[in-house]
């Protein structure tokens, strides 16, 4: 890969463009690591455009007083040296100590934001004050204070990304606390890769028809598309033979026609997707995964280099997900 990807023109912005580079070498250097511990070797310090105004002014002040011999003037440029002179160890100590950790992210489809939940823990007496997190580039940020020994949660919005695992990008947390003549910062690599399945296609064509077993018959479909291995529920079925997603969106109680279902199997296969791309094709298998877990039918996943065998519930549903996401 081009190490000037996604950089300014060398040509264009030359300025905009060595300032990439540096921030990039130097986040690079950082380790990945989900729980970081804030301490003096990685929180930073600058003044801000205020302190710098401030220095600015208190050096035009004691000119002033020395030129004029004004003892009011040294007393005011003193004192509010002082002030931004002791401000220095407050704001540090605001991020000092301070325990950022993140918690993991739920998968989420293409094309939708991913909330990012990171815990700020602090283990001292005293509270800190307006700390703020942000995303690389987004300019928004997210403020809180954190109590005396105890924590708060922010969170933070990823925009959604194309299929796959992902790093998650570089976060910065800072404060400006408490006169804002000082910026304290740092940056934050998480170690955790964020899994992305593709967007399923809005309006996809009824399930495929089913292959029959061995010793089974050729499956039916209602029109709507969903099997009928299922029957009105009989006083004296199991609980776990009752659809209840079906139950919850109809008000009728339906129980699975055992003989049916294991007359034949449902098989989500990649030949059946029909023509287009990659990702059209991986959009209708992630849709028709999303179908047959709703209509709660055991079904497997074929494609090029992957079977899943035919099964049911949450756990095969974020299988089947992961494998056309990393396919």
């Amino acid at each position: 890969m081009d190490a000037t990807q996604g950089l300014p023109h060398p040509l264009l912005h030359p300025l905009a463009h060595a300032r990439a580079r540096w921030q990039r070498w130097w986040h690079n250097r950082l380790p990945r690591q989900d729980v970081l511990l804030l301490t003096q070797h990685n929180v930073y310090i600058l003044p801000t455009r205020a302190g710098l105004m401030l220095a600015a002014t208190l050096l035009v002040l004691l000119v002033a007083a020395i030129n004029y011999q004004l003892n009011l003037g040294y007393l005011l440029t003193f004192l509010l040296a002082g002030c931004a002179i002791v401000s220095i160890p407050v704001s540090h100590g605001t991020l000092r100590g301070l325990t950022l950790s993140l918690q993991p992210p739920e998968p989420r489809f293409a094309g939708g934001p991913t909330p990012l939940h990171i815990s700020l823990n602090n283990s001292r007496k005293n509270p800190r004050h307006g700390i703020g997190l942000s995303l690389p580039g987004s300019g928004h940020w997210v403020w809180s204070d954190v109590p005396a020994q105890g924590s708060s949660t922010l969170e933070l919005l990823l925009p959604g990304g194309p299929r796959g695992r992902h790093p998650i990008p570089t976060l910065t947390a800072e404060t400006h606390f408490p006169l804002g003549l000082f910026r304290v910062w740092t940056v934050w690599r998480p170690a955790t890769l964020l899994l992305t399945y593709p967007q399923p296609e809005t309006h996809p064509p009824p399930l495929p028809a089913g292959e029959p077993h061995s010793t089974g018959a050729a499956v039916r479909q209602t029109p709507s598309g969903e099997f009928d291995g299922l029957r009105p529920y009989r006083r004296g079925d199991p609980l776990k033979a009752i659809v209840w997603k079906k139950a919850a969106k109809t008000d009728e109680l339906v129980s699975r026609d055992s003989q049916q279902s294991q007359a034949v199997e449902l098989w989500l296969d990649m030949a059946l997707t029909g023509g287009g791309s990659v990702e059209q094709r991986l959009s209708r298998l992630c849709a028709w995964v999303v179908m047959a877990d709703e209509a709660e039918v055991d079904y497997g996943l074929r494609l090029p280099s992957l079977e899943l065998l035919p099964s049911h519930g949450e756990g095969h549903k974020r299988r089947c997900l992961e494998a056309l996401a990393l396919y």
